[in-house]
């Protein structure tokens, strides 16, 4: 019995197998079936985060043994077909929006941080293997379902809150993912079996136990318990006790029907998946933030719009409201476009007097940079409106992550970010699963509650300038949850991917 009929010992009816079956014979007779290609590997430097994170991509050769352009990398890089097999991690991931990858980066901080090599595997660049065109394929139609419960109220009720809150729970759908992992396997075939490997989203993690792969952690990023994130033959972890019993109940994944559960050996609670530099600066960026609350400075609110700008109408009413209070001095903008220079050119035609206060860092990751060190002085006074865009996804999403340091409020919605260790007011969600980040984040006191509509968004952001005192208090829980080891889940993960293989 395969891994799509039968699911931690829960057997699947016949008519999920046949569904499970259907989807694989589509994508196949869509795209072609790969699994006999001997895609031959290679392994460059990444040029955007190789020097900070210490990151290698994993790449595929050509014929001609030039390595193929895929989106992320330079073809003339220093090649190096051979593996680390005594330090080596891979970092299993797709870009799916920012957040993969931003959980990647975590990780990959982590194991640079402990000494190990951490190669960078993105199962969507490969876009001429069979599994990278079904991953673009169903990106394509995730976000196509993002933008459209957006704009249509109907649509995000009866359509898309439903199905990520109960459609992807369905241990159902874990059976149908299963079966089109199999057409992801065919670029495992030249890495080494026993090199331990994180997927930071379900599919690399399927691909992996599909394809032989050894040691395989699966980094769950949500914290609202779904099959959808399910990889039998890994080891899964979580990043709140809460999500640790759901899963390991396999909690409502089949109605009421009580389910045969999970073990120990299968999942973990390690904590938040954060960067290891964001991490170990918690005591001394809390404390800039308290004494500039103390101080009355300007309140440094940073907008992180991911995707295709989803929310953009959100963020719009932030930026008017704070306009007074950034010409008066109360307060600062950072906000960071990612590789979306659209959304900013559309929000300066809306807002044509962002004008007279941007500052625009655009395409230069020098500059960005410079600026980043600059606002971690606490002598150097940040005001205005910085915007931020760079072409390169690397670049476009560790922004966020160098620039989060000096901020006072991240304003985002309440996906992968929910985790990180700043002061955040949560906007509105996008998909029902999303909610449950707010909900850990306001419970260990780092964040807000979701404010799901715009009135109550600008209450949040008005009480943040006019009562310096809940930056404070949330300073000194991020504190006190550092101390707890709460933000240690990074560490914890890679560490895990190493006892899996020592223990063998």
């Amino acid at each position: 019995m395969g891994k799509s009929e039968i699911i931690f010992g829960n057997k699947m009816s016949k008519k999920t197998i046949k569904s499970a079956n259907g989807s694989k014979r589509k994508y196949v007779k869509k795209f072609g079936d790969d699994s006999n290609v001997d895609y031959k590997l290679a392994i460059e430097d990444n040029k955007y985060i190789g020097d900070s994170l210490g990151v290698k991509n994993i790449i595929i050769r050509r014929e001609d043994n030039t390595p193929s352009t895929n989106g992320l990398n330079p073809i003339n890089a220093g090649l190096d077909s051979g593996f680390d097999k005594e330090k080596g991690i891979i970092v299993g991931n797709i870009r799916m929006g920012f957040g993969h990858y931003r959980i990647s980066m975590a990780i990959a901080s982590a194991a640079n941080a402990l000494g190990y090599t951490p190669y960078w595997m993105d199962l969507n660049s490969y876009t001429q293997t069979t599994g990278g065109k079904v991953i673009n394929a169903q990106n394509e139609l995730y976000s196509l379902g993002s933008r459209i419960s957006q704009k249509s109220k109907l649509f995000n009720r009866v359509v898309w809150e439903p199905m990520n809150y109960e459609g992807f729970r369905k241990i159902s759908y874990n059976s149908s993912d299963q079966k089109n992992a199999e057409l992801m396997t065919s670029v495992f075939k030249n890495v080494p079996k026993d090199i331990p490997l994180v997927g930071t989203h379900v599919w690399p993690a399927q691909a992996a136990v599909h394809a032989g792969m050894k040691y395989v952690v699966n980094a769950i990023p949500d914290n609202w318990p779904m099959a959808l994130h399910l990889a039998e033959g890994s080891l899964h972890t979580v990043q709140t006790h809460s999500s640790l019993l759901g899963y390991r109940n396999l909690n409502g994944m089949n109605g009421k029907k009580i389910l045969n559960t999970m073990t120990s050996k299968d999942i973990c609670y390690t904590g938040h998946y954060i960067d290891y530099e964001l991490v170990d600066n918690i005591e001394k960026d809390c404390e800039q933030r308290i004494n500039r609350a103390r101080n009355k400075k300007p309140v440094r609110f940073l907008l992180t719009i991911g995707g295709a700008g989803a929310q953009r109408e959100i963020f719009a009413s932030i930026i008017k409201y704070l306009l007074k209070a950034i010409k008066a001095g109360k307060a600062c903008l950072y906000v960071n476009v990612g590789d979306y220079k659209n959304v900013w050119d559309e929000l300066i035609a809306e807002i044509p007097e962002m004008k007279e206060y941007a500052t625009e860092h655009f395409n230069n990751w020098e500059d960005t940079t410079t600026f980043a060190n600059k606002a971690l002085d606490e002598n150097e006074e940040i005001t205005g409106i910085h915007g931020f865009y760079h072409e390169n996804i690397f670049e476009a999403v560790y922004c966020t992550n160098i620039l989060m340091r000096s901020c006072d409020i991240l304003v985002t919605k309440p996906s992968e970010l929910s985790f990180y260790p700043v002061p955040k007011l949560f906007i509105k969600r996008v998909g029902g699963h999303e909610k449950w980040g707010a909900i850990h984040s306001a419970e260990i006191g780092d964040g807000t509650y979701e404010c799901e509509d715009i009135p109550h968004t600008l209450q949040m952001i008005k009480m943040f300038i006019n009562n310096r005192e809940t930056i404070i208090e949330m300073c000194e829980n991020i504190k006190a949850n550092k101390k707890a080891e709460i933000y240690d889940g990074a560490i914890k993960v890679v560490k895990k991917a190493f006892e899996l293989r020592d223990k063998q």
